[in-house]
């Protein structure tokens, strides 16, 4: 778990960079990139609009392009593995609310939790 978990944060940091500077992913590391993490990053980037329409669908009274880039990438990074590689829900909330705890806020964690909570409520998980 250990290894997906430092990947989903190398993901993170990439697609962090690439939302605010709108550089191509491959211009943002050098070397080696853990290649779960490149593939996460370059899917969730790839989708990016898509990704953000559906948060927009469950954040209520909030859009994607208000939140921080962090919680934004998190709430990517996690609605990408939930609805797109069917990663088990548990584990996607569990490691995108790490990701916000780690990173953000408590508070930025518990929307976290509560946008990812809706997709339970609307059968998004298994």
């Amino acid at each position: 778990m250990a290894g997906r978990r430092a990947a989903r944060r190398t993901a993170l940091f990439l697609l962090y960079q690439w939302d605010l500077t709108g550089k191509p992913l491959a211009s943002l590391y050098e070397g080696e990139v853990d290649p779960f993490a490149l593939e996460t990053a370059t899917a969730v980037s790839d989708r990016a609009a898509e990704l953000d329409e559906r948060i927009n669908e469950i954040l209520e009274d909030w859009t994607a392009d208000r939140l921080g880039a962090l919680e934004r990438n998190i709430l990517r990074i996690a609605v990408y593995e939930i609805e797109g590689v069917q990663v088990p829900y548990e584990v996607a909330v569990n490691e995108a609310v790490e990701l916000a705890k780690r990173y953000t806020t408590d508070e930025a964690a518990r929307l976290v939790n509560g946008a990812l909570g809706k997709i339970a409520r609307e059968g998004g998980s298994e």
